[in-house]
């Protein structure tokens, strides 16, 4: 519980990986970045994935991420939990397992340090949890709090995941419902709730370790991987399909979604974010013209610690969604893959 009176919310612009630059803008830096080529990077920038990869020569990929982002709620406490959890799900969407913790902490002088100690905290908790050592950091005054962490983690090679690798006639399962950022714009808003928040703020601080464990237990690896934040489940169904040459349809009435999210967003409660994430994502996907404007929000709604979306042969799925229910996870079948159309994404 927040013993500091201080509402972070109040001294930031954006929100949560709602903050993230826009991703036409991203798209356009990157381009004119120089590449310096190695055999041993896995995995790079180029298909915006979720973290680099490099080969240790053993077997194994070390995975290397980094992640961190303003405040979405007001308790520094619970902001270092969601922070922490969303950068450790980089790790677990491309097979591995967290090693190695650094964090990374924007604070401003107006707030008191105990504030500081109190979002690390957080952090660590998290970061006990999923059983990743926290073994230093970087701190810097800032006129907005931030914080996150660079993660270290290691995956065998035969298990690494990509968002590449989907084929045709795989299934789709996400992994966690959509709403964050519509019901943190409420709540920061004041139109939502402590009980309608909690929905968001327990989904924002579970981690992404579940649907990896179970799909190794049941051997049900799946063919591609990525978590949906910032860029929406639509953007990062985008960027999926177009790193594995198919085109991703979206059952959008079997999409997951928060208790009261398509509420907050029927009143206009929309982040920033997904407007940019239409912007720029919606040219690359076919909606159905009867698809509720609300609904649409949803799906362009930029994710804080958003859940996995994975693509697996059809059985594989139905029974790794099987085992995630009995786990309470609210995840579910989407969609699938079929073969490379005009659109990324086609949403019915």
């Amino acid at each position: 519980m927040d013993m500091t009176g201080v509402r972070l919310t109040e001294l930031v612009e954006a929100a949560g990986c709602a903050a993230k630059i826009a991703p036409g803008e991203l798209a356009g830096v990157l381009a004119d970045l120089p590449r310096v080529p190695s055999e041993k990077l896995l995995v790079g920038f180029d298909a915006s994935d979720d973290a680099c990869v490099w080969d240790l020569g053993d077997g194994r990929g070390l995975i290397s991420t980094t992640d961190f982002f303003p405040p979405m709620v007001d308790d520094p406490f619970l902001f270092g939990q969601v922070a922490a959890t969303n950068a450790l799900s980089d790790v677990y969407a491309m097979g591995g397992s967290p090693a190695l913790a650094l964090n990374l902490l924007c604070f401003p002088n107006c707030l008191g340090i105990e504030v500081a100690g109190q979002i690390l905290a957080g952090g660590a908790e998290v970061c006990s949890r999923a059983g990743c050592v926290v073994a230093g950091g970087h701190s810097i005054n800032d006129h907005e709090p931030k914080y996150g962490l660079a993660v270290t983690g290691f995956v065998e090679l035969g298990q690494l995941l990509a968002n590449g690798g989907a084929q045709v006639g795989d299934a789709l399962v996400l992994t966690k419902a959509l709403g964050t950022g519509i019901l943190t714009t409420a709540a920061k808003a004041e139109l939502l709730d402590a009980a309608g928040l909690r929905v968001a703020t327990d989904s924002m601080t579970t981690l992404n370790e579940a649907p990896l464990r179970l799909a190794r237990e049941l051997g049900v690896w799946p063919h591609a991987a990525t978590d949906v934040t910032g860029f929406s489940l639509m953007g990062h169904s985008c960027e999926m399909a177009e790193a594995s040459g198919v085109t991703l349809e979206v059952d959008a009435a079997a999409v997951p979604v928060m208790a009261r999210a398509r509420e907050m967003a029927a009143l206009g409660l929309i982040p920033a974010g997904a407007y940019r994430n239409r912007d720029f994502f919606a040219p690359r996907v076919a909606m159905a013209e009867e698809l509720p404007l609300d609904l649409a929000d949803v799906l362009f709604d930029p994710q804080t610690s958003g859940g996995l979306l994975l693509a697996l042969g059809e059985k594989d799925a139905e029974r790794l969604v099987g085992a995630l229910v009995d786990e309470g996870l609210p995840a579910a079948v989407i969609g699938r893959a079929v073969p490379r159309g005009e659109k990324s994404v086609v949403v019915g």
